[in-house]
């Protein structure tokens, strides 16, 4: 059975159908709240939260876009405003915040290290990209949404989310440019 049937059931009060949504939908509401957020707890919570919300807001919905374009886009406000609150609890938190959400080191090989920190520093550089840039990034490579699905998610024209990949790109480009000229200039002022 398709979306647009179990919604249109849903929507009359059944509630099978309804948790048949939740169970067909799930795992991707949490990947993206959990690639936004980052941080599991906060992801699961932000999950039921966007399901409730669902529920609630079902009557409303008329299925002029597809159902998962509605959803999306509940949990990308969602994860907007759970954003905003987690950056004021950090500045709160002052420096030792930032330092208790590092990885402590388990001794793995020096190979796997320098992956990890790559990897650790890109997460950082694309967490630091303003909100707009961030999700736009998360959904077209994470997710793996098209341009067209980006757009209808985020409620954008399609030159805007084009524009906005371009930017995120172009700002992760010079970021990580940046930060190996700084990495080059060290090693060679140690020499």
């Amino acid at each position: 059975m398709d979306d647009r049937v179990l919604v249109r059931r849903a929507q009359q009060g059944d509630q099978a159908a309804f948790a048949e949504l939740v169970t067909r939908h799930q795992r991707y509401v949490y990947n993206l709240a959990y690639r936004l957020l980052r941080e599991t707890g906060e992801a699961e919570d932000l999950a039921q939260e966007a399901f409730l919300r669902v529920w609630r807001g079902l009557g409303n919905f008329r299925g002029e876009a597809r159902f998962t374009t509605w959803l999306y886009r509940i949990v990308t406000n969602l994860c907007y405003n759970r954003l905003a609150s987690l950056r004021r609890q950090l500045l709160d938190a002052g420096e030792g915040g930032v330092d208790a959400l590092a990885l402590p080191s388990d001794g793995d090989p020096p190979a796997v290290v320098e992956v990890a920190e790559r990897r650790a520093f890109l997460h950082r550089q694309i967490v630091a990209l303003p909100d707009k840039y961030r999700l736009v990034i998360t959904l077209f490579y994470l997710q793996e949404f098209s341009y067209q699905e980006i757009a209808q998610v985020l409620d954008l024209p399609l030159g805007t989310v084009k524009t906005h990949l371009f930017r995120a790109r172009e700002r992760l480009k010079r970021q990580l440019q940046g930060s190996e000229e700084r990495v080059t200039a060290g090693v060679s002022h140690a020499l």
